[in-house]
């Protein structure tokens, strides 16, 4: 699940930084009948703004009324929302840096200790993780030994475990 918002990895124009922190506000600018929405970013080496383009001359009638107030409140469930739509970061040309933006639940320690353990994970939004990571962390074993039961055939999975997923699955493990 996650703690909070990914950085998002865009090229700072002002220092050459990668990484950006969305500061959960946004910039709204109507133009007769036509608005403009960003979604505003601050630079984690400069503190530079960048505008990342949510609305871009949209006739305001096309608009939803409630995503109109959302964008006025200053919503910090929308920046979550826009943060993980795929059109948006497609558009602004930018990818989402989830290090140390998330957390495991593995619901207690005692089933550790059985010699097959059947384990359904459930993503809480759609995070990008490395399965064995994931599988390493919540079984408290090292990512070489997770990788050494997987070449063995004691870790199996109908997905492959190699790699990144963002969706459900499950694996067993035969120790």
């Amino acid at each position: 699940m996650p703690t909070c918002l990914p950085l998002v990895r865009r090229r700072c124009h002002a220092c050459a930084s990668e990484r950006f922190r969305a500061s959960g506000k946004f910039r709204v600018n109507a133009n007769h009948k036509l608005i403009d929405a960003w979604l505003l970013a601050l630079c984690t080496a400069c503190g530079e703004t960048a505008k990342l383009t949510v609305l871009e001359r949209t006739t305001v009638r096309s608009v939803r009324p409630d995503l109109l107030d959302r964008l006025h409140d200053n919503d910090p469930g929308l920046t979550t929302e826009l943060l993980q739509d795929p059109a948006v970061r497609r558009r602004n040309r930018i990818a989402l840096d989830w290090d140390g933006a998330w957390h495991l639940d593995t619901g207690g320690s005692d089933h550790l200790d059985r010699e097959v353990i059947d384990v359904s994970v459930y993503f809480a939004a759609r995070i990008p993780v490395r399965p064995v990571r994931l599988i390493a962390e919540g079984c408290a074993l090292s990512r070489a030994e997770v990788e050494r039961l997987i070449t063995e055939g004691k870790l199996v999975s109908a997905v492959r475990l190699s790699g990144r997923l963002s969706g459900d699955f499950t694996f067993t493990l035969k120790r």
